[in-house]
């Protein structure tokens, strides 16, 4: 098929922008390798093909030398060069993360939500978008108006659009190297098992940065994606316009129609250097070779083959040369970040900040911990159709190996109640995704111990989002993990991960230690638009440990919210002079020991109990207030009490309360051993208890 020449003259100006930009850097390589960059020198044609073809409605999530894509979608090299330079005025990042690394929100382009340059960690958030995709096009979930209003939050502005063929698509860009990468399988296996329409599109420089091709993969990403059932994929030359052009188009078009996945395998040269700091001549022995492979010629030529005059190509290249040059001057006079810049955009602003609702209604039922969640999670499910859940063993034939979703799938459906396969970072990361196109998942890891395969994409993808977006990209996430030991679970299904993922900025972490605050706080996380950790403590979920009926809530109403960063004086003394008083600030399993131990030694009126409730954000004031009253204070937590959060919140309240304080702040957790044991003696001789408690609050009153 013949390309129309309007098609190649606007393919060949952004091929002489891309150009440009590579030689402008290079030129002026003091300047702008102040902070390190990529540019697609060599890889162009591929991405042009790709960008030129992508409509508003449509994501693209590019990667870090896909200069030329987002130069085809729209954005004008100055937006590219104020990046470059981390002015303040990036309209991606706000000066924040690394060239080409955009995130583009605007109604008449195709959206970019942000990813990090973790080679490959961007297919999970990619196909989580398709999954998305998915399930809102899914059945009869959605009436036409609700699913016109999903088209045109997308930009997407004719009521007709799914009559015409022009449904959504997602593109994935990644480099052949990163194919190697565990998770990009993960995102492949879900793709193919829930036939997503995503489009991969590999550009196959054959270089990791120093490693190539032969020392690192067995296969290029064509054949390595023969393994995965129903993921067609196709072999180009990733520097022939034509070829790119059509390939791509027809792909597009089969995606749009049939949405199923496909894979385009692009071989192209590398004709620049990794990136600023990673020079080619340092390592490259293939310099010569790649360079008889330029696009660049080949595509001149291909306008000469098309009634284009060697005046008409010198003028698009004279004007491309002419607005980078400009460009770059504007940039280099645009401001600079302001130190208070920094403190902008971690968290977008949530509605819920006062506890509302009924929390004790009169004649409501006790039900222990574990119901209350799911009361509240039905609830949601039956008042907005976007919220869904998903994670391993929580669909129809189980409802999660706590219960915790029993009778969900039933009541709602296959669709929004489903299993998923035994992929941690994929039920992480794909929540990027499913949040970007207007979705609310509830998602689960089936033990804290289980949460390490999706901590990258907790920490690098989610956490950061709404970050290094500059506030367009929040992620509006709930992940529940059950957490802690109960009942010999053994090494494998009893840790307890708190100070990790405390450790993760960017993202909201609630440990409720009863029924009615896990309600409360599970309500208050799905209107929250930041990603939160729920963690939930299997020993509490239906109060069978002694001395945890306190978990056992009256159900709260169904519009109760309880706002995160508000911790509960459960237990609450007046400042005595006479007598030594002690504050126990705690939280999850920690309340039952603190409460247990104080009616045992029968000091409720010198012991005051604090319940954190949330971790982050975390209640400064009540704790401090309290501290300061009582003049004593013991932290009890159920971690191996060494490097924890626990430790680090009693080295806070020394550091404010230090005047107020009549002996140290003291710390008691698990012992600082590697595991927790199976046997059920070695448990209770690892972890805190009433007993323990007591026997730290008597030496502490006694300093």
């Amino acid at each position: 098929m013949k390309i129309d020449k309007k098609i190649l003259k606007k393919a060949f100006s952004n091929l002489c922008t891309a150009k440009a930009l590579t030689d402008l850097y290079e030129e002026n390589f003091k300047t702008v390798s102040k902070y390190v960059h990529a540019t697609s020198r060599g890889h162009e044609v591929i991405q042009i093909a790709v960008g030129m073809q992508l409509l508003p409605q449509d994501y693209v999530f590019p990667y870090y030398r896909d200069d030329s894509i987002l130069l085809s979608i729209g954005m004008q090299p100055k937006d590219l060069m104020l990046q470059v330079l981390a002015k303040k005025d990036d309209p991606f990042s706000g000066g924040r993360t690394y060239y080409s690394h955009p995130s583009i929100k605007d109604a008449d382009k195709p959206k970019v939500p942000h990813q990090s340059s973790a080679t490959g960690m961007q297919a999970i958030p990619a196909t989580g978008v398709a999954l998305g995709m998915h399930y809102r096009e899914g059945g009869d979930l959605f009436k036409d108006d609700e699913k016109y209003a999903f088209f045109k939050d997308m930009g997407h502005e004719e009521k007709d659009s799914r009559l015409r063929g022009n449904l959504p698509v997602v593109v994935c860009s990644l480099g052949d190297a990163s194919v190697t990468e565990g998770e990009v399988a993960e995102a492949f296996q879900m793709a193919v098992l829930k036939k997503l329409p995503i489009l991969y599109v590999v550009q196959d420089n054959g270089w990791d940065i120093s490693a190539n091709e032969a020392e690192t993969r067995a296969q290029n990403a064509a054949e390595y994606a023969k393994g995965f059932k129903g993921l067609e994929a196709i072999s180009i030359d990733g520097t022939d316009f034509e070829e790119s052009y059509q390939t791509v188009q027809d792909a597009i078009k089969t995606i749009r129609d049939e949405r199923r996945p496909m894979l385009i395998h692009a071989k192209v040269p590398l004709l620049n250097h990794h990136t600023s700091g990673v020079r080619m001549e340092f390592y490259r022995d293939d310099l010569e070779e790649a360079k008889t492979r330029d696009p660049y010629p080949k595509m001149k030529k291909l306008l000469s083959e098309n009634d284009f005059s060697e005046d008409e190509i010198e003028a698009i290249e004279a004007l491309a040369h002419v607005k980078v040059k400009e460009h770059f001057e504007e940039a280099l006079k645009a401001e600079d970040p302001k130190p208070e810049n920094l403190f902008t955009n971690d968290f977008a602003p949530t509605p819920i900040t006062e506890e509302k609702g009924e929390r004790s209604p009169e004649g409501a039922e006790k039900v222990v911990m574990v119901d209350c969640a799911l009361f509240g999670i039905e609830e949601l499910m039956k008042k907005h159709k976007e919220c869904l859940l998903y994670g391993q063993d929580v669909g129809g034939r189980l409802g999660g190996v706590f219960r915790e979703a029993a009778t969900l799938a039933q009541k709602f459906g296959d669709n929004r109640v489903f299993n998923t396969p035994i992929q941690e970072a994929f039920i992480i990361g794909s929540t990027v995704g499913m949040s970007a196109v207007g979705l609310k998942p509830i998602v689960e890891v089936q033990f804290a111990d289980y949460i390490w395969p999706g901590l990258n994409q907790l920490f690098t993808e989610v956490s950061r989002s709404c970050y290094l977006s500059n506030g367009k990209w929040p992620v509006s996430m709930v992940l529940r993990v059950p957490i802690g030991a109960y009942g010999s679970g053994g090494p494998y299904h009893s840790s307890s991960v708190e100070s990790v993922v405390s450790n993760i900025r960017g993202i909201k972490i609630a440990y409720p230690s009863n029924g009615a605050d896990l309600k409360g706080l599970m309500k208050a996380a799905y209107y929250d638009p930041n990603p939160v950790v729920i963690f939930e403590h299997k020993g509490l979920y239906w109060s069978k440990v002694p001395g945890t009926k306190g978990a056992t809530s009256v159900e709260p109403s169904e519009d109760y919210v309880l706002p995160f960063g508000k911790a509960w004086v459960l237990q609450e003394i007046w400042k005595q002079e006479d007598k030594e008083t002690l504050s126990i600030i705690t939280y999850g399993m920690g309340v039952h020991w603190a409460m247990n131990a104080s009616e045992e030694l029968g000091m409720q009126d010198q012991i005051e109990v604090v319940d954190l409730r949330t971790l982050h954000p975390l209640d400064e004031e009540t704790i401090m207030k309290s501290v300061k009253k009582c003049g004593k204070c013991l932290v009890v937590t159920e971690e191996p009490s060494d490097n924890t959060f626990a430790r680090a919140l009693s080295g806070k309240i020394q550091e404010e309360c230090f005047k107020y304080l009549d002996a140290p702040v003291m710390t008691i957790g698990s012992e600082n051993m590697p595991a927790i044991p199976l046997n059920s003696t070695l448990e209770q001789s690892m972890i805190p208890s009433t007993e323990k408690v007591k026997k730290k609050i008597e030496e502490l009153l006694n300093y």
